[in-house]
């Protein structure tokens, strides 16, 4: 069995590594790379899963060791580390969705404009001068 310094050791690489990616993820989101965005949700969902399973591992063998005043002296600091990692990873997630969210927004915006510019081009005068946005040429013979 590894000892708990390895393993948190271990889980911290993982929460690295997820920092790195979210910083990646968040350039992409602004770049609006599709590709590559979805290449790194693959990589990061990978990553998740190894954290989930590293901490499954901590919580089933060393839960006693890592409570309190019962954690060794040197588990300490990277127990610290690793909860520092964690609430960064947590920051930087509610960074992207917010990006995420401006993004669709932008996207919902530029839709309406869109629709917009298509309803007054479609818009026509009926007899008595009024607009009239109907199809033009509705009821005209040849």
């Amino acid at each position: 069995m590894q000892s708990l310094q390895s393993v948190l050791e271990k889980q911290i690489t993982h929460l690295e590594t997820l920092a790195s990616l979210l910083d990646k993820e968040l350039h992409l989101i602004s770049s609006r790379n599709a590709e590559a965005l979805m290449k790194l949700l693959r990589d990061k969902e990978q990553t998740l899963e190894l954290i989930q399973e590293t901490d499954s591992h901590l919580q089933k063998n060393y839960q006693i060791q890592m409570v309190g005043d019962a954690a060794p002296a040197a588990a300490a600091p990277l127990i610290e580390q690793a909860r520092k990692l964690l609430e960064q990873c947590q920051y930087q997630t509610q960074i992207n969705q917010r990006a995420v969210e401006q993004g669709q927004l932008r996207l919902t915006h530029l839709r309406n404009l869109m629709l917009e510019v298509r309803a007054k081009e479609s818009l026509t005068y009926d007899k008595s001068g009024k607009p009239n946005s109907g199809r033009s040429g509705t009821g005209v013979q040849a």
